[in-house]
């Protein structure tokens, strides 16, 4: 069996009145997200961690910003897309280990359904996907509530 590891990182502008959606799942904010997709920080690292493990390069060299067909799409869909490529590889993911950074609002509530999101769209267990959160002690843009910051790890493997 050969099993490899990939990292992601996403960092993403909060703007007032804007929807913040984490995980797939829409969080209770006054600040959201920005950006071409969704903006769901989470999904994105957790899409670089899996491309990054298979080689498969990063999600803007996919699914790039200035591609129309990406505007406004659920990250979800950046989601499967990308465990498609890593399935078309011949791998499968054993998995996924992701840390969101934010003072705002508490993501505890959200992380049962966060990880539910995820498990039905890629097909593994829930076991499989572990998410945690922390503040950055209201230091830097993070601790100012400019942004909000995702880190991913995953495991990959081929039988």
């Amino acid at each position: 069996m050969k099993i490899k590891v990939g990292f992601g990182f996403d960092v993403h502008q909060l703007k007032d009145n804007r929807p913040f959606v984490m995980g797939g799942v829409d969080l209770e904010h006054y600040k959201g997200a920005f950006g071409h997709s969704d903006a769901d920080v989470l999904l994105h690292a957790i899409c670089d961690a899996l491309l990054g493990a298979a080689n498969l390069r990063d999600i803007g060299f996919h699914f790039q910003n200035t591609d129309p067909r990406w505007k406004g799409i659920s990250s979800i869909i950046l989601l499967q897309e990308s465990v498609k490529l890593l399935t078309e590889k011949g791998w499968e993911i054993g998995n996924i280990d992701a840390m969101i950074c934010l003072e705002a609002p508490k993501i505890n509530p959200y992380i049962s359904k966060m990880q539910q999101n995820i498990a039905e769209a890629i097909g593994i267990s829930l076991d499989d996907i572990s998410i945690k959160a922390t503040t950055n002690e209201t230091m830097g843009f993070i601790g100012r509530q400019e942004g909000v910051v995702a880190y991913a790890v995953c495991l990959i493997q081929r039988t």
